[in-house]
């Protein structure tokens, strides 16, 4: 049975970073999948402070919301580099009980979308958990002649760094 998805996994996965060794998503990335401003989710946010306590949601620092405007958000000028406040970032709980906070139908359906997000992250890593354990078992049964080929498969199973796009002129 297909189901159809409201939002794409894909784009769900984009906007899942990694943060203080949390799986995070980030205030405005979440306003943007439940349709409300920024500010607005964020004001639901101040009126129920009590639900999201700091291993729920906390705000990034001046230092961690310039090195994420860095690598995510390429601008012309130095003062569109310097947000006006720093982000806040949800974990799997606080995300949970954003849909509480904001009481939308919208809501409901995006944060069910999102935990099925996490889900399959935690499948993708228990996987390749399992094929690095079953290597180390192999490799340990067989001599150094097959070394070369289970470190080629472990830098396959590494991810590797995105691709950037060369600016300027080619010859």
């Amino acid at each position: 049975m297909q189901r159809s998805s409201l939002i794409s996994t894909e784009r769900i996965q984009k906007a899942i970073y990694l943060i203080r060794g949390e799986k995070v998503m980030l205030d405005f990335d979440l306003a943007s999948l439940y349709q409300v401003t920024t500010k607005a989710l964020n004001q639901a946010v101040r009126r129920n402070r009590d639900r999201f306590p700091t291993d729920f949601m906390f705000q990034l620092t001046p230092n961690e919301s310039d090195q994420l405007n860095r690598s995510q958000i390429v601008t012309g000028s130095q003062k569109h580099r310097i947000p006006k406040y720093c982000p806040y970032a949800f974990t799997e709980h606080g995300i949970l009980m954003l849909s509480s906070v904001l009481q939308s139908a919208r809501a409901v359906q995006v944060n069910i979308e999102i935990m099925r997000a996490f889900v399959r992250l935690r499948q993708i890593l228990a996987s390749n958990t399992e094929l690095s354990r079953r290597l180390d078992e192999l490799e340990s049964k067989y001599d150094r002649q097959f070394k070369v080929v289970f470190d080629a498969i472990r830098l396959l199973m590494s991810p590797s760094p995105p691709a950037r796009k060369r600016i300027g002129f080619r010859k």
